[in-house]
């Protein structure tokens, strides 16, 4: 899953630099160049865990089906996700630009919500809500220690929301545009 998630973040860079005449001088351990936003579709709230000393016990039928749903399934979906999160913020951590990954993810969906297949008039109204919602909640990052989503704290101790990160992500986008802007009306 590791490598997976490693070379989706790598292959999707390698797309961006091989189209862009930017970054011809792209230097490889520079992520200071980039502005990366992962927007989850949402996970479901995991309340119900499985023991490791109830799992060592499952045959082969356990794994597929338990208590109504499929454990195996449950941990590909789960981990995929997560990878690719941890993966995006130890690399963008490493290298001192953590402040330019932005992940956003609700994972305490419960219900209606939690599913992929409902798309009723009521259940869409309510997915905006909580998309919202989410809006307004402090960006987070993954703790590299113990996996757990955490508030992002600036140099003077504070939290923005995700709202606030957005809009700083699209100012740096916006100034960034209208550099390049003049550079090809100097160049030219």
């Amino acid at each position: 899953m590791f490598q997976r998630a490693k070379k989706v973040v790598r292959l999707a860079f390698e797309q961006i630099l091989e189209s862009n005449k930017d970054f011809k001088s792209y230097n490889p351990m520079d992520y200071r160049q980039f502005l990366v936003i992962s927007i989850g579709t949402g996970a479901h709230k995991q309340t119900e865990r499985y023991s490791a000393r109830e799992s060592a016990r499952w045959g082969l039928l356990e794994w597929l089906w338990n208590r109504g749903k499929s454990p195996l399934v449950q941990i590909f979906r789960e981990v995929t996700s997560d990878m690719v999160d941890i993966y995006a913020s130890v690399i963008f951590q490493a290298l001192e630009s953590e402040g330019n990954y932005l992940r956003i993810q609700d994972d305490t969906l419960t219900g209606a919500a939690a599913s992929v297949d409902n798309s009723t008039k009521w259940n869409l109204r309510n997915l905006v809500q909580i998309g919202e919602n989410l809006l307004e909640k402090p960006a987070s990052r993954v703790n590299l220690e113990t996996g757990q989503s955490v508030p992002v704290v600036d140099g003077e101790g504070g939290t923005m929301s995700n709202k606030e990160r957005l809009v700083k992500f699209a100012k740096t986008l916006s100034d960034e545009r209208k550099l390049r802007q003049e550079n090809l009306v100097s160049s030219a």
